[in-house]
């Protein structure tokens, strides 16, 4: 039992719950795993004792946490207090040092001290989070894409932030669309082949340089002439790649395009910046700090010793060394081109949100945030201090999944993020705000738990382990409110009871699926689609995601005989189909009970339109639109289950016949236009607060 206790107090569950009416013990073995992952020996008897009073004899010297975090109208100092000895004197001040008379209720940042009655003194910070997030300003619509997808006929093999800029100047502008989601823009690990994965970064604080669009970068125009032809030979390379995506079908080459640009930046590095831009430079490499000096060494160092630190010499893995103080001196001119690098990038995401609220945007740019980086790359070799060794998030079985899931990401630390308080956390969701109008986060449910696997385990012998979702969420909110941006939660699949509904209470939007709105109260057997009506408000609604068949694909069942071919389905095909065609017209039915469907109009194109009329008449906040689903691509971006069978992430947008379509040629869809008429008649035919 002293083993249960002491887990217990470091949040390690001891059971979970595939289902409601099942509790699964988690095996010891692992249990003693993620402890010693959190830095506590529970392998013997003593040595969880000792544990426990290591605990105890802690938590009873402590004035203060080094951040405390409460909400608006919700919390107040007396929380603090209860924990205090008795006679402890509690002052909160402003960040430059201004006392305060009484505790604070606006939200922001502030400095929390004890004093106690033998003398001791504490320092924390104190933050008050926005009691709820007020959401998109009015009910709107927005597409969701894959920039790396969405490639334009100027772009260089794959979507660029130029694209991005486009996409939303055009969509903001002609359509009235209100946003445009896209994937995670974060750094990927370097190699041949990179990993495609947007959701496996080496960085999620800083982005990946490949969706730079280099002919935009101020110092291209002052090529000297020496350089021009070498600049057009690359030119003339980059319009080979593009055609043989559009034109001969082949897939997005991440890596080949990566080698363009690679060629056309080290041209441009010998532009000297003008005297702004130089100082411009300077302020942000100022402002970015250390974090941006561990990316770009550790950037350097992989070129020279390979994309995965647990491989180098062993004085370079630990990023606060000497030895890696001494490369970096030794390589400061490729640290200074990784720098500059990002600092490029940087510029053309915030031209990106411009453009997307100059287009009178009412939301933006919705940028992506993975679940976790890369355990071979940058953040994972800079913030070993904060992330759990030896450990992968994942997710437990469940009735869809009885082996359970791996992701081969290493999850936080509660416990070193608490004592940081929670200063590396702040700062990605600050970075990710950075030029954003809105916020995804990819399984939301991770600022509540996540599924632990230890090295060399299966995901069925994972457990639990928790985090404080009060200091993640308050945190969150306050990064949100200040840069005036919506959080959009990725919710889908198993959730701990009551998270949705604090999510909600929150102000961070849900994630809705068409597919998966059934009734589950248990009050219809048959689990019916749920009608508009009993949709949620506070949510982000749409007809599928990046992880599921497009519309089209599943009204004409394409999706299951693709599983099929490649292995994946669990019973016989036929099985599998009649139950997709059975659920397919359950869905066709209501539209048609509805009138959103006018009688005999069964084709394709016609079902798409009355899935969105649906859509938009819920209650949801915001109506997102697969922008493959607006010309009928058949194809999913990432076919779970699967990596080397599937080209996941490497496909262009495409039409019904899976000829690829130009930025362009979306612009100038019919069938698109059309669609996003619907979309925007049908909210007009409903009140923007309800």
């Amino acid at each position: 039992m002293d083993r249960v206790r002491l887990a217990g107090l470091y949040g390690v569950d001891v059971t979970y719950r595939p289902t409601a009416d099942t509790e699964v013990p988690v095996p010891e073995e692992t249990i003693v795993a993620v402890l010693a992952a959190l830095g506590v020996d529970a392998s013997t008897h003593c040595s969880v004792k000792d544990a426990l009073a290591a605990y105890e004899r802690r938590e009873s010297h402590r004035l203060l946490n080094p951040c405390t975090v409460l909400r608006a109208g919700h919390g107040t100092l007396d929380t603090v207090r209860a924990r205090l000895p008795r006679g402890t004197r509690l002052t909160v001040a402003t960040r430059t040092g201004e006392p305060l008379p009484a505790a604070p209720t606006a939200p922001g940042r502030y400095v929390l001290r004890a004093t106690s009655a033998d003398g001791r003194t504490a320092t924390g910070d104190l933050v008050v989070a926005p009691e709820r997030l007020p959401g998109p300003p009015e009910r709107t619509f927005g597409f969701m894409a894959q920039l790396y997808s969405t490639l334009s006929s100027r772009s260089w093999g794959m979507g660029d932030l130029a694209d991005l800029a486009d996409l939303a100047a055009w969509s903001g502008r002609t359509l009235g669309a209100g946003f445009v989601q896209i994937n995670p823009l974060h750094a990927a690990v370097p190699g041949r082949p990179t990993d495609p994965s947007p959701y496996r970064p080496s960085s999620r604080r800083f982005p990946d340089p490949v969706y730079l669009r280099v002919e935009e970068i101020p110092e291209y125009a002052y090529l000297p002439a020496e350089s021009r032809e070498q600049a057009a030979d690359v030119l003339r390379e980059a319009a080979e790649l593009r055609d043989q995506v559009l034109l001969k079908d082949a897939l997005i080459d991440r890596d080949a395009v990566w080698a363009l640009k690679s060629r056309a930046l080290e041209l441009l590095r010998t532009v000297p910046l003008s005297p702004g831009r130089r100082a411009a430079y300077a302020d942000f490499l100022a402002e970015q700090g250390q974090a941006l000096d561990d990316h770009a060494t550790w950037s350097a160092l992989a070129e020279l010793h390979g994309p995965d630190w647990h491989n180098w010499p062993p004085g370079l893995r630990d990023p606060r060394s000497p030895q890696v103080a001494r490369a970096r001196s030794e390589l400061m001119e490729r640290v200074d081109f990784h720098s500059w690098l990002t600092w490029l990038t940087d510029g053309q995401l915030g031209a990106a949100q411009r453009a997307a609220r100059d287009a009178g945007m009412a939301v933006g740019v919705v940028h992506d945030l993975a679940v976790g980086v890369h355990p071979a790359g940058s953040d994972a070799w800079s913030m070993q201090d904060v992330l759990a060794a030896g450990i992968s998030v994942g997710a437990p079985p469940d009735a869809f999944n009885s082996r359970g899931q791996d992701w081969g990401l290493p999850p936080w630390r509660p416990d070193a993020l608490a004592a940081t308080g929670y200063a590396p956390y702040r700062d990605l969701i600050s970075r990710m705000l950075r030029h954003a109008g809105g916020l995804r986060m990819d399984h939301v449910m991770g600022l509540f738990r996540l599924w632990w696997v230890p090295q060399g385990r299966p995901p069925t012998e994972g457990t639990y382990v928790r985090y404080d979702a009060e200091a993640m969420l308050g945190l969150l909110a306050l990064e949100a409110y200040e840069a005036g941006a919506v959080v959009i939660g990725e919710d889908l699949g198993t959730v701990e009871p009551g998270v949705r509904e604090e999510l909600a209470d929150r102000g961070v939007l849900g994630t809705s699926v068409l597919w998966f709105e059934r009734d589950y109260s248990g009050a219809d057997p048959d689990r019916r689609p749920l009608p508009p009506s009993a949709w949620r408000e506070s949510c982000l609604a749409t007809a599928t995601t990046h992880d599921l068949p497009s519309t089209a694909a599943r009204l004409t069942g394409e999706h299951v005989g693709l599983r099929h071919r490649l292995g994946l389905l669990s019973r016989p095909l036929e099985a599998e189909q009649a139950e997709d065609a059975a659920e397919v017209a359950e869905w066709i039915a209501l539209l048609g009970r509805l009138g959103l469907l006018p009688e005999g109009a069964a084709d394709e194109e016609a079902v798409v339109k009355a899935v969105h009329r649906f859509l938009a008449r819920t209650p949801a906040r915001m109506i997102g639109v697969w922008l493959p689903d607006t010309v009928g691509d058949r194809r999913p971006q990432n076919l779970p289950g699967t990596s080397t069978e599937y080209p996941n992430w490497r496909l262009p947008v495409a039409g019904p016949d899976g000829r690829p379509l130009t930025l362009e040629q979306l612009a100038a869809s019919p069938r698109l236009h059309a669609l996003a008429d619907e979309v925007r008649r049908a909210l007009a035919t409903r009140p923007t607060r309800l």
